[in-house]
């Protein structure tokens, strides 16, 4: 999911990070806003621990919200594995299913788990099987914002809902002045952008939207944006750029993104005693409480979006490789199985922080590295 971009981020330290805690998210394709120097380290040790299993090209493709964390796995991967090829391209979510779903694809990245429907159309690609959804990374999604004068903007869901509906117009608007006391808040039109292409990242944020203020948001979460107000552009490095080029811009992305541009980002007023900043950390927190509700080899998730947690930022996503659980391709399997047993592991998780992800909780990162390896 993004476009053009590509701002210098630290060098990736591939040490030894807990893998507890939560997640986050990035970037895609042409859209990389990492442009990040991994190679420090990242691929020295972590050669080291990976197996290498199969040979030829691996496709795969989805998710932008991820796309950055791709990037590294990649690097990483087939610096160690040199008969492996490695070609993820950042689509979309849905876009990525579609190929998947298709059979032009070992796995597909998304923000959002497979709906039954799309899980029955998978047993016609994954002969004897069917897709499942394995969480390999998540974390927060940013509510960026361009409003000269204002460094510490605070919303809620109630707000966010109004102001990406079109019912709040004024950024000097009563409601969000009366979150924002000592702001100085401009009598300028806000422009409020969400993605042009289906996209996981717009679903979690409007199922947020339902869970936490379903009175002002009257429209079912979706990948497609439900609503007809505002201006649209494609991928978050398209909405992001728009943001970051527009006086009295607001709209939704990956942290990654906002890190990248230097776009400030909004705190949430979400009923805890202060309002809550989009950290990894904090997502972190928000994850936590995350469930899983998929069956036997599926890990889907349900987030709770409307946690009151101190400090949790409620507004997350995690996004899922999806491949089959068994049927897979023989062609291909090996090296699916390889690398995702690399990105599942220690190593492969303890990369993400650095580049505005965080890694998988422990407990369902044991999960995942176990059903990686049951893959057939």
């Amino acid at each position: 999911m993004k476009l053009q971009r590509k701002n210098r981020l630290r060098a990736v330290a591939l040490g030894a990070i807990a893998v507890s805690g939560a997640l986050v998210l990035t970037a895609c394709g042409s859209d990389d806003n990492s442009g990040g120097d991994t190679s420090t380290g990242g691929a020295t040790k972590a050669a080291g621990n990976i197996k290498c299993d199969g040979k030829g090209q691996l496709l795969a493709s989805g998710s932008t919200a991820q796309k950055n964390a791709m990037d590294l796995w990649i690097k990483n991967f087939t610096a160690a594995c040199k008969d492996i090829q490695v070609n993820y391209k950042g689509t979309g979510s849905g876009a990525g299913i579609q190929e998947f779903l298709q059979g032009k694809t070992a796995f597909a990245g998304s923000d959002s788990p497979l709906k039954p429907e799309e899980v029955t159309k998978s047993k016609e690609v994954v002969k004897g099987g069917q897709g499942i959804n394995l969480p390999m990374v998540g974390g927060p999604i940013a509510i960026g914002y361009h409003l000269s004068g204002v460094d510490n903007l605070v919303l809620d869901a109630d707000t966010l809902a109004k102001i990406f509906d079109g019912k709040i117009e004024k950024w000097n608007d009563p409601e969000i002045a009366k979150l924002n006391k000592d702001a100085k808040l401009p009598d300028t039109k806000i422009q409020a952008f969400h993605r042009s292409d289906e996209s996981g990242t717009t679903d979690n944020f409007t199922k947020y939207l339902k869970a936490a203020a379903d009175k002002s948001w009257p429209y079912a979460p979706a990948k497609a944006w439900p609503a007809k107000n505002g201006q649209a552009a494609d991928g978050s490095a398209g909405v992001s750029s728009q943001v970051k080029q527009t006086e009295g811009a607001i709209s939704y992305f990956e942290l990654s993104y906002a890190t990248a541009n230097s776009i400030k980002t909004v705190k949430l007023n979400t009923g805890a005693a202060a309002p809550v900043e989009a950290t990894s950390d904090n997502a972190s927190k928000a994850i936590a409480e995350a469930k899983v509700v998929g069956s036997g080899a599926d890990l889907a998730l349900k987030l709770n979006y409307t946690t009151k947690a101190e400090g949790a930022y409620p507004i997350t996503l995690v996004t899922y490789e999806i491949v089959g659980d068994k049927g897979n391709k023989p062609e291909t399997l090996a090296a699916t199985k390889s690398f995702l047993t690399y990105v599942a592991s220690e190593d492969g998780q303890s990369v993400l922080k650095g580049l505005g992800y965080a890694p998988l909780p422990a407990e369902i990162a044991q999960k995942v590295r176990a059903n990686v390896a049951n893959l057939s």
